[in-house]
């Protein structure tokens, strides 16, 4: 891997922060200034991928059930819904955004932005009709990983930020975080939560270690596996594939050179990449407004080809 030409290729996108872990050493660190390194900021929807590891976590503490286990044992009030189709919707299907609501998240029916403006979130979410059977499809929606947090609280008895200060953020050394909360005071499931690149790094190495770190298990191999294999494609115009509030695309740069990898995306520029087969972990943070972001990818533009030589 030959990053030396990297610090001066980034530099015209202005990024907050470019780290970059190899076979468990950090080979590459850029801050726009040393500020950012301990500052906390918005990761905004790589939040989607830190409650996929607290579900995942409960699943192996037996406090929530598994993956097929429809929500309506959570929302009883779905058993009640003229839409017969509400009382098969499962865990997975919040997992994977696959619910079938009838749901577009910014435009359209602009209803992640309604959704934030009612005084309660879940029931705005169990309330829209479905446009697709469950499981048919992925359509990106925010407001399932509300219903997600909502069903960590009752299963758990306690608040995402609270259970992951516990059995995630203290055992990797994550001190300082905040996570906003909804009206009801459910912390969000699918933004809010504000973290340093640091963390999100050791997050992502949680993750290419397979729910280990540092000789403690903290997520069962069979769920850290299981939740980042994709399950469906991706809705336009997003590429790749989705897993369980992951993303996971290919990077082929010839027939004979290329590598598979998952990651964690959240708005203005929030990343995570895990690269299994290069035992390799890249964040990427930003925080400029939108009409000064180059619309680049940077990751399969200009970081995945340096991890192949």
């Amino acid at each position: 891997m030959d990053l030396t030409t990297l610090q001066q290729t980034l530099q015209p996108f202005d990024l907050r922060s470019c780290l970059i872990s190899s076979r468990g050493q950090l080979v590459f660190r850029h801050y726009r200034d040393e500020r950012c390194d301990a500052e906390l900021a918005k990761i905004n929807s790589c939040t989607k991928s830190i409650l996929s590891a607290l579900i995942c976590i409960a699943m192996d503490q037996g406090k929530l059930p598994e993956a097929g286990t429809p929500i309506r044992a959570f929302f009883p009030q779905l058993t009640k819904d003229p839409d017969h189709r509400k009382r098969d919707m499962t865990l997975e299907h919040l997992l994977t955004m696959s619910a079938g609501f009838e749901w577009t998240e910014f435009g359209g029916r602009n209803s992640f932005p309604r959704m934030t403006r009612t005084s309660n979130w879940v029931d705005f979410v169990l309330e829209q009709p479905l446009a697709h059977p469950p499981g048919s499809r992925m359509e990106y929606n925010s407001g399932a990983s509300q219903l997600l947090s909502a069903i960590l609280a009752q299963a758990t008895g306690e608040d995402a930020a609270a259970f992951a200060e516990r059995f995630l953020f203290t055992p990797l050394g994550i001190q300082d975080y905040k996570w906003e909360q909804d009206p009801q005071g459910l912390r969000t499931g699918g933004f809010g939560l504000w973290l340093r690149p640091a963390d999100l790094l050791k997050f992502g190495l949680l993750y290419l270690q397979e729910g280990c770190w540092e000789q403690q298990r903290l997520i069962s191999r069979e769920l850290a596996k299981r939740s980042v294999q994709p399950v469906l494609p991706a809705a336009p115009p997003n590429r790749g594939r989705y897993a369980w509030h992951w993303w996971t695309d290919t990077y082929e740069e010839t027939a004979e050179a290329g590598f598979d990898y998952f990651y964690a995306r959240g708005f203005g520029g929030q990343f995570v990449y895990v690269v299994p087969s290069l035992d390799t972990v890249v964040v990427l943070t930003d925080d400029k407004r939108k009409k000064d972001r180059s619309p680049i990818d940077v990751f399969r533009r200009h970081i995945a080809p340096l991890l192949l030589r």
